[in-house]
């Protein structure tokens, strides 16, 4: 196989999503499986749904219009708010999406009336973190005008927390999303369908607290493919960490100093990073560089130390390895990383357990 490549452990991610299947289930939460890190690679989307999802959800039309395309039955759910230029492919593409801003929600409306279709739709709440929502004295108005429009149908209310601002979820945020609920429920005399509590940052609080309130849904994606929490980056129990490896292939191997000499300006991004020690060091460079993966997201083999990083370079302090030129390193990756290689063009996504190829590229979803 050719390299760089991101190897998909999909039965890893099948099993972590079961796991938090059950025991969000046990408390009346279904997960929703977010797909924005993998490129709405079908494959994964499929190894969620195996494992107990109950929807897909995603960022990107684009992505959506991917899961469409590659024949994966669930309900998808648009998680950014849907752009004004885009509202008539959301409606092809998308059962539900999250809202915040009226004009959206009305041109949405129109959208979903050319198509012949009614359009779901989830209000987005704003409890601290300062990225996408109302404030609770909005809800009920932007619930009122949601409730109104003809083509579509006030399914949910929901929150996002710890992405902008690392504001963790907690009982008293929680419970003021449920006091919430009830306020948008009596002013459009609906009951809501979709209580969404979050993303994965959510998933401590779901599991610890002795009183869910209102909380029906948690969109799920670093928990699933990484089985880490996002407020900690620690492991969750009961969850794999392998999912992913991303494979890149030696092209010099040679005893260098270990530190620079002439005189030091900035580096192509900035100050150049620290190399510590003395000597000599078996350095070696790896075909992958910023344009496939932040070097801050990588996780080295073991006795290999990270050195720096250009665009099309990852430097390399081999240590006592006895990898050679043309020898492929393989490398753990976080969300970040995760995030970066598997959009970049020059990284292919395939099975680890056969090698095929996964990924779709971009180009080859269309929206219109």
């Amino acid at each position: 196989m050719s390299a760089p490549r991101l190897e998909v452990d999909l039965e890893a991610i099948e099993a972590n999503t079961r796991v938090l299947a059950a025991r969000l289930g046990s408390r009346g939460i279904g997960i929703t499986g977010v797909t924005k890190a993998v490129l709405g690679s079908p494959a994964v989307a499929s190894a969620m749904l195996r494992g107990g999802a109950v929807g897909l959800a995603d960022s990107r039309v684009e992505n959506l219009a991917r899961l469409a395309a590659g024949d994966v039955e669930s309900v998808r759910t648009l998680i950014r708010s849907p752009m004004l230029s885009q509202v008539d492919a959301v409606v092809r593409v998308a059962g539900v999406s999250l809202h915040s801003e009226p004009t959206v929600l009305e041109a949405l409306s129109a959208a979903a009336g050319l198509a012949g279709t009614t359009h779901s739709v989830v209000l987005m709440l704003e409890l601290g973190d300062l990225r996408e929502g109302v404030l609770g004295e909005a809800m009920t108005g932007l619930a009122r005008t949601a409730a109104s429009l003809p083509h579509l149908r006030l399914v949910g209310v929901g929150t996002n927390l710890a992405c902008q601002s690392g504001v963790a979820p907690d009982q008293d945020n929680m419970g003021e999303l449920s006091s919430v609920v009830a306020e948008v429920e009596a002013a459009t005399d609906a009951r809501l369908s979709v209580i969404s509590g979050g993303n994965s940052a959510s998933l401590g609080w779901a599991l610890r607290t002795t009183d869910v309130g209102r909380v029906n849904e948690l969109r799920l994606g670093e928990a699933l493919l990484l089985g880490r929490d996002p407020l900690t980056r620690m492991p969750l129990a009961g969850l794999r960490q392998d999912a992913f490896i991303l494979v890149g292939e030696l092209i010099e191997v040679q005893s260098k100093p270990a530190q620079p000499w002439g005189r030091l300006a900035q580096s192509a991004f900035g100050a150049p990073p620290a190399r510590l020690g003395t000597g000599s060091v078996r350095q070696g460079i790896v075909a992958l560089g910023r344009q496939d993966v932040e070097s801050s997201g990588l996780v080295p083999p073991d006795g290999v130390r990270v050195l720096g990083m250009s665009s099309d370079h990852l430097v390399l302090d081999l240590g006592d390895s006895g990898a050679r030129v043309g020898d492929e390193l393989r490398f753990g990756v976080d969300y970040g990383g995760l995030l970066r290689a598997a959009t970049s063009p020059f990284v292919e996504t395939v099975d680890g357990s056969c090698q095929d190829v996964i990924r779709t590229e971009p180009s080859s979803a269309r929206i219109a």
